[in-house]
């Protein structure tokens, strides 16, 4: 779906704008990976699905408030989305690079991540990856010990109500305005097929665990979104 994504990247901006809570649940996300990261001095961070990098913002920001210095790495498979983010201003340390998340163990080196990252967030990336368990181990792979993965995903398969839910609200909203926003639906469409055949909650626990996470924990977001938009925090085993 890289072309769905190019596509929509020159509204995408304008369109995740009116989502109510996109911002403020991106921020509770990159707060609940920095707040988990035990390492005090700069962090070494992995935005895997940076979009046009409203998630990379999240982290920059979430590391400015907390006081620690910070160095990114957004990937993405749009080449599309990546031209939005980069044309964005930001701080050193901050790149973007071009690529699926299922390269991330072969192309580390390209990516500039030979070494070990403190964290990885992932939002909004699962749903669209047909190797989850492969790409799951890949980042645990990438962590340090004690290094933190942060995946914000929507999930609608382990409950009638949220899958209803989720599908008035695609339907009467999301996929008009995309139209009305910029004459394209495609993208949007998409968002309500992966999303109700996206993993149930307990489904994608299980794949964290497996993959060799420990500690993982799951919250979803007060509002309409509330049973449908989670948070899954896990972490690499290290000293703790």
């Amino acid at each position: 779906m890289p072309l769905a994504f190019d596509e929509a990247a020159p509204s995408y901006d304008t369109m995740v704008a009116r989502n109510p809570g996109y911002h403020a649940h991106l921020a509770t996300a990159a707060e609940a990976l920095l707040a988990a990261v035990p390492t005090p001095g700069p962090l070494r961070l992995v935005d895997l699905g940076c979009g046009s990098g409203a998630s990379t913002r999240a982290l920059v920001t979430a590391a400015r408030q907390d006081g620690r210095a910070v160095a990114v790495t957004g990937v993405d498979a749009s080449s599309g989305m990546l031209d939005e983010a980069r044309e964005k201003s930001w701080p050193a340390g901050v790149r973007f690079e071009h690529g699926l998340a299922q390269d991330l163990a072969a192309r580390r080196g390209e990516f500039g991540l030979a070494g070990a990252v403190d964290g990885v967030l992932a939002a909004y990336l699962f749903r669209n990856v047909t190797e989850r368990d492969e790409v799951l181990r890949d980042v645990h792979d990438l962590l340090a010990p004690d290094g933190v993965l942060v995946v914000q995903e929507y999930s609608v398969a382990h409950s009638r109500a949220a899958d209803l839910i989720w599908s008035l609200v695609c339907w009467l909203v999301v996929i008009p305005l995309s139209w009305l926003t910029s004459r394209q639906t495609r993208l949007y469409r998409y968002l309500w097929r992966s999303v109700r055949g996206f993993d149930a909650v307990q489904t994608f626990v299980d794949r964290l665990y497996g993959a060799g996470f420990v500690d993982v924990e799951v919250s979803t977001v007060p509002g309409w979104q509330r049973g449908i938009l989670h948070t899954f925090r896990a972490r690499r085993a290290g000293d703790r």
